[in-house]
């Protein structure tokens, strides 16, 4: 049998997807990089927002025809299986199975029983269940993420994400460490700690804090950079702060959602902080590292948010110009607190709330990114450009998207970068010389 996957959402959604095509491929199927020759299709959903629900159904709806015409076996995982289980089927009655994030694991021994009967797993685990780091089928050859946690116990009033992954989870140290030893003794140069709230993570064997595994990460040989997402501001502590500007390895870029700028909003979106507490962490961050990046996400129309408050987000923008932002149009997601209240910030200004944002972002981050012009920056390489097959892309410490001529293939290596033009998304160079760490 022959397997395709679809991943909407994030960074741990593609992570999922990994895992779930390794168990996929141990169990004897073969992966096929198209829809229409597959015997069976897994689409990874997303929750966290209308649209990515949306775009679900409307990828199922093409996806009817295969299951008319071939008999193809289709079905869903993930936060959307888990949000709306087998009300799915009263959406889409087509789907063969619906499995939840704590069940992925069931998936190679349910494929011998389909399409005879329809399957549902969206039971929850309060125990970190591992999976054999050998079977997991990496996207990258350089780059890997590893989770460390899940769930998350905050219950922001517009999130959904605990009614989707659960309450938080905690990964043993050691069985992370066995994870990156084994990805730096394959040549992988980046990882990435993944988990909905990292900067909360607790190791359940010996009560070690993220500061301290951020320590023990850094000491594996080989791995030349760590990163790690998501960070909530509220749990992002000085000595998190310390560990990233002693460390050797750790980037200097940290993406710390901010969501709103206004201390009211962020007191109805039940966040834990104010603008002001915010702020002085970004100063400690600053003093600490001064070329450190700074990304953020930005929720605009929040139920009740008015033109003062949406003012003050345009405010805290232009202070701490960030080097990136994702921003949305809040749109209400079932179960959460936000959901109850009346969604009255009219869509048309939601729309322009959001322009206003983009516009102003991207005249910060044309501004910074000129200011890169005429530097060397060491750059990981990770393929070739989308746009044009003639160009390289990577990205530099601080995780911006470089394009650069090369001479020679260094996909998959270190190389250094000299940077002679930009624009707002990306920066533009060429190579100068090989680091000398690719050995």
């Amino acid at each position: 049998m022959k397997f395709y996957i679809h991943t909407f959402g994030c960074q741990m959604n593609a992570s999922d997807s990994e895992h779930i095509a390794g168990m996929l491929l141990a169990s004897g199927m073969t992966a096929s990089p198209i829809p229409e020759e597959s015997d069976l299709i897994i689409v990874n959903t997303c929750a966290v927002r209308e649209k990515s629900e949306e775009k679900l159904y409307s990828l199922l709806g093409r996806l009817e025809s295969l299951k008319k015409d071939k008999g193809t076996i289709v079905g869903i995982v993930g936060c959307v299986a888990q949000l709306h289980r087998s009300k799915l089927w009263d959406k889409k009655p087509s789907l063969d199975f619906i499995i939840g994030p704590d069940n992925y694991g069931k998936i190679p021994k349910i494929l011998p029983n389909l399409p005879s009967e329809k399957v549902l797993f969206t039971d929850w685990s309060s125990d970190w269940t591992d999976q054999p780091i050998q079977q997991i089928e990496r996207d990258s050859k350089v780059c890997a993420y590893i989770t460390i946690m899940e769930g998350c116990n905050n219950f922001c009033a517009y999130c959904v994400v605990p009614f989707t992954r659960g309450r938080e989870k905690y990964r043993p140290i050691p069985s992370i460490k066995d994870e990156a030893e084994d990805l730096a003794s394959r040549g992988y140069k980046e990882i990435q700690l993944l988990g909905q709230n990292v900067n909360s993570y607790t190791d359940p064997e010996t009560g070690k804090n993220f500061a301290a595994l951020l320590k023990e990460i850094n000491n594996i040989g080989n791995i030349e950079w760590i990163r790690f997402i998501t960070s909530h501001p509220k749990n992002f502590t000085d000595e998190i702060a310390f560990v990233m500007k002693e460390s050797n390895k750790v980037c200097h870029q940290l993406h710390l959602p901010i969501q709103s700028g206004s201390s009211s909003v962020l007191q109805r979106m039940n966040r834990g902080y104010t603008r002001e507490d915010y702020l002085e962490k970004i100063d400690l961050l600053r003093e600490m590292m001064p070329d450190i990046h700074l990304s953020t996400d930005i929720i605009v129309g929040f139920p009740d948010e008015t033109q003062a408050e949406f003012q003050e987000t345009l405010g805290l923008l232009a202070d701490v110009r960030y080097s990136n932002i994702f921003s949305f149009r809040y749109s209400p997601r079932p179960l959460t607190a936000a959901a109850k209240k009346e969604d009255n910030v009219a869509l048309v200004e939601k729309k322009n709330r959001l322009i206003q944002v983009q516009s102003l972002q991207k005249k910060i981050q044309l501004e910074k990114n000129k200011s890169f012009i005429g530097q060397t920056q060491k750059i990981l390489c990770t393929g070739i450009s989308r746009k044009d097959p003639h160009v390289y892309a990577g990205r530099n410490a601080g995780y911006q998207v470089v394009n650069f001529t090369s001479p020679n293939d260094v996909r998959n290596r270190f190389v250094w970068v000299k940077i002679h033009s930009c624009g707002p998304y990306s920066l533009f160079g060429e190579v100068k010389e090989f680091s000398s760490r690719n050995n």
